[in-house]
């Protein structure tokens, strides 16, 4: 057993690194009086709660466990998780010498691993999740975090495969990205069974189906992208997938665009919509996705479709809006600028975006923490410090490469012919903001020009080291490398590199990658990425209830500063403008070979036309993908045709008479149970509950739509009235497909059901009293206008109806708006008291359940427990 020594971490940092990252003792047996341990605490499946805390007794398998907050727990050691390492320190020497292990002599792996662990000291370098967790600790986990594989052929049995290897990787902890253009789009004719093919979006539903019944499944979550080219004739549909709910959840979108799609849209030409005929010879071996080489080898190509390019723009740029998704990648340019363009193309990224992958490509990653390199006495970078950090962290990935265990001998082939790193950087922000640079600002692109390109020719440099010490990957063509347009952008800033290149080779084809890093970001206690700040201030929970903190710089200042605002420069996600956001991407994607996971906030009110230009301005920027978050868009309700809402209807009814024939079961249950303290009731036939116990619903209903700011996110709650009372409830809280919108709708059916089930008492007031002050995690507003939860929105928005009719309830500050034939209500309850833009939309957080769930780093992330969806 390692000994512990070193200072631990505190709160939230601490509990994420023993639960995720530091080396565990499987056997719990071990456990001793003055442990460090983990214990569950809530023992609930879908949301189990673990604390960190000191064993101060054990008797046998029981233990007494002293939580942080000073409370005591009497736990089996069952439910104990035990760490070998219990400081920072013992992590880092685990993993110097494990990335040093591989050096070809003593010499060297005693001289790298001191350099390794003088490059983690101090968090300077913070190396990906997989290589902290398993580097070292053992030698059958995979250090690398996600994968692409490739597209599936275009059979069953292809199909198949390739869900098959998506399932090995997600149940070994990897993300994985596909790129479905291979297959073939819907009702195309199938020979060998007489019959059509569903189409690629429908078979994209099989894999985020699949994806979610790993997670379910107690592994580590799935995590999956999925993507479609611009001319595959099942486009349109793949863009509009998630606006019907259930067909794909479990999966990130996004499509891959090309310079030609974006010409025709600039000029407002047609596009073709094609494939491949799967009649030609050869089609079952030689189509892979590619068009442009299927066309190369000269083989026929049908036409499905003409469309106009804006149209399909349009239908992407709404969709965004409307749900921040899908994203969009500008496929052709990035393999313009990838370094691997002439042997291994681009087909599709992992989950988060920010690395474009051949098949069997994997993420290799690990973030320089910029925080730690702020010359105070300078008040400047310290630039000599940085660069040394750099150029040893590029040796301490590609190490990784040689550590790791391969679970698939495709993807150690690729990897060793190409030798993929992706160093990133987390802690910008809070660099800037100890210089004094605001982020988004103008001032602030020339110094991301300057780090940025800084770095990069760090890392390129110590790459051409390694390889003239080592050799270049496999894969290296001098030649044909330097053509590539990141290659020409880099000789041109620095011919020094060019030199090195035509010297020594160069030992890795991509070097940087600008990963999302919530988890770990969140564990050392900085910035996360090159996002700024979410917030600087927020809630942590205590046995006083919720305590309002300061993130440290922010607290800091207000304590250098008392009674001072925090100056301009201390800027977070929702305060910067979405053209901020892009700009700041595009200045640093100059400088990064693979890509960046990124999230451009927009305010709720951003207009389909403000993100069509948002789009196209990354485009001409020359961002590799975009996507952008709405505040709010999770909570805009999909519009259907005119057929849909029949179809709908029809379906409606259906609904009901199922719900109706199953309430006399329903009705035995209820009165079973209350037999107990109840004499019993008479039985009720079927009959008697469909003519008076259930009141049908009549082919129009008339009403109102509520729009109130709950913890979740913004609530559209419709309330009908049947003979003059309510009679039917609807909620519309959050993204089709999440936990909140689950439950919302779960709700509004529960209590259409009680209000138009039976004629005893006065069943509204009955539903506010049950339904009214509810809690959960969190409130929005203050006073008469607090609301504490989607339960409560509902029984305010029952009282405003009750009270107000179709007038005004100025009791709840609300505006009405006459449409149609009912009318909205919109509750200002989260704007009472505040002057600030915050945040709408929140979803459910799968590890902790609260609603602390956010959109940051084109990932999700939770505020409270430091769940990361990526990390």
């Amino acid at each position: 057993m390692v000994s512990t020594r070193g200072k631990r971490l505190e709160g939230l940092s601490e509990k994420i690194f023993l639960d995720r990252y530091a080396w565990k003792n499987a056997d719990t047996n071990e456990t001793k009086a003055g442990d460090v341990v983990l214990v569950l605490t809530k023992d609930d499946p879908k949301f189990p709660a673990k604390e960190v805390g000191e064993v101060v007794a054990r008797e046998g398998g029981k233990v007494t466990v002293r939580l942080q907050n000073g409370d005591l727990v009497e736990s089996g050691i069952e439910k104990l998780t035990l760490t070998i390492e219990k400081t920072p320190e013992e992590m880092w020497d685990r993993l110097a010498g494990a990335m040093a292990s591989v050096e070809s002599t003593e010499e060297k792996r005693k001289e790298w691993q001191a350099k390794f662990r003088y490059i983690l000291d101090d968090w300077k370098l913070v190396p990906g999740g997989r290589i902290a967790a398993g580097a070292g600790a053992s030698e059958e986990l995979t250090l690398f975090n996600c994968y692409v594989i490739p597209s599936p052929k275009d059979s069953r049995g292809g199909i198949m495969q390739t869900l098959s290897e998506m399932t090995e990787i997600m149940a070994r902890g990897g993300g994985v990205g596909m790129n479905l253009s291979s297959l073939r789009p819907h009702r195309s004719i199938v020979a060998g069974v007489n019959g059509s093919s569903s189409g690629a979006v429908s078979w994209g539903g099989l894999f985020s189906y699949t994806t979610g019944l790993i997670e379910q499944g107690g592994s580590r979550r799935g995590a999956l992208m999925l993507m479609i080219n611009d001319w595959h004739p099942d486009v349109l549909d793949f863009i509009t997938v998630k606006q019907t709910m259930g067909q794909v959840t479990n999966a990130n979108l996004s499509v891959c665009v090309s310079n030609a799609f974006m010409k025709a849209v600039k000029e407002d030409l047609e596009w073709e919509l094609v494939f491949p005929d799967t009649k030609e010879e050869g089609y079952d071996e030689l189509w892979t996705g590619d068009l442009a080489e299927w066309r190369r080898l000269g083989k026929k190509v049908n036409h499905y479709k003409t469309v106009r390019a804006r149209d399909v723009w349009h239908t992407i740029i709404e969709s965004a809006w409307k749900s921040a998704e899908p994203g969009v990648v500008f496929m052709e340019y990035y393999n313009q600028m990838s370094n691997s363009w002439y042997f291994n193309p681009i087909i599709s990224t992992n989950p988060c975006g920010e690395q474009g992958l051949p098949g069997w490509g994997v993420c290799n990653l690990s973030a320089v923490n910029l925080s730690k390199f702020y010359d105070e006495e300078k008040h400047d970078v310290a630039w000599e410090e940085l660069a040394k950090i750099t150029r040893w962290s590029v040796r301490f990935l590609d190490n990784v490469i040689d550590k790791t265990p391969y679970h698939f001998e495709e993807n150690e082939r690729n990897q060793k012919l190409e030798r993929r790193i992706g160093l990133g950087t987390m802690g910008l922000a809070e660099l800037m903001i100890k210089l004094g640079v605001r982020y988004g600002s103008p001032e602030s692109l020339e110094f991301l020009d300057k780090l940025y390109g800084f770095m990069a020719r760090e890392s390129y440099m110590a790459s051409t080291e390694i390889a003239a010490e080592k050799g270049s990957f496999l894969a290296f063509d001098a030649e044909k490398y330097v053509q590539s347009g990141f290659m020409k952008h880099m000789i041109a800033e620095f011919p020094e590199i060019g030199e090195a290149v035509a010297k020594n080779g160069i030992r890795n084809v991509t070097v940087i990658t600008q990963a999302p890093t919530g988890s770990t970001g969140t564990m050392v206690g900085t910035s996360t990425g090159i996002e700024p700040y979410f917030a600087f201030e927020y809630f942590r929970q205590s046995r006083l209830g919720f305590d309002k903190q300061y993130v440290p710089i922010a607290q800091a200042w207000k304590d250098a500063h008392p009674g001072e605002e925090l100056p301009d420069y201390f800027v977070t996600s929702m305060t910067l403008s979405a053209e901020d956001h892009i700009r700041v991407q595009a200045a640093i994607q100059r400088w990064v070979d693979s890509s960046i996971s990124k999230t451009a906030n927009a305010p709720s009110d951003f207009t389909v036309e403000d993100t069509k230009r948002l789009y196209e301005l990354a485009f001409e920027l020359g961002c590799k993908g975009v996507t952008i978050y709405r505040d709010g868009s999770r909570d805009v309700q999909v519009l259907s045709t005119k057929k849909d809402e029949e179809a709908e209807e029809k379906s409606a009814e259906k609904t009901e008479e199922k719900e109706a024939e199953a309430l006399p079961a329903a009705a035995s249950d209820a009165s079973y149970a209350e037999a107990r303290v109840m004499p019993a009731v008479p039985s009720i036939t079927s009959d008697q509950v469909l003519d008076k116990q259930y009141k049908r619903r009549p082919q129009v209903l008339r009403g109102a739509t509520y729009k109130v700011n709950t913890p979740f996110g913004m609530a559209y709650i419709t309330i009908n009235d049947l003979n003059g009372t309510p009679g039917e409830i609807f909620l519309n809280v959050g993204k089709a497909g999440s936990d909140v919108f689950a439950m919302a709708e779960a709700l509004g059916r529960v209590c259409s059901l009680f209000l138009r089930y039976g004629d005893h008492g006065n069943k509204v007031n009955l539903l506010i009293k049950h339904l009214k002050g509810i809690g959960g995690s969190g409130a929005i507003g203050f006073g008469v206008n607090r609301v504490e939860s989607i339960a409560d929105a509902v029984a305010k928005s029952l009282e405003i109806h009750m009270e107000s009719g179709n007038e005004q309830a100025a009791s709840y500050e609300t505006a009405a708006v006459a449409q149609d034939s009912g009318y909205t209500v919109e509750a200002s309850a989260s704007a009472a008291g505040h002057d600030k833009v915050e945040i709408t939309s929140r979803d459910l957080c799968p590890s902790c359940g609260s609603a602390t769930l956010i959109n940051i780093e084109g990932c999700k992330q939770c505020s409270n427990c430091g769940y990361s969806k990526c990390n």
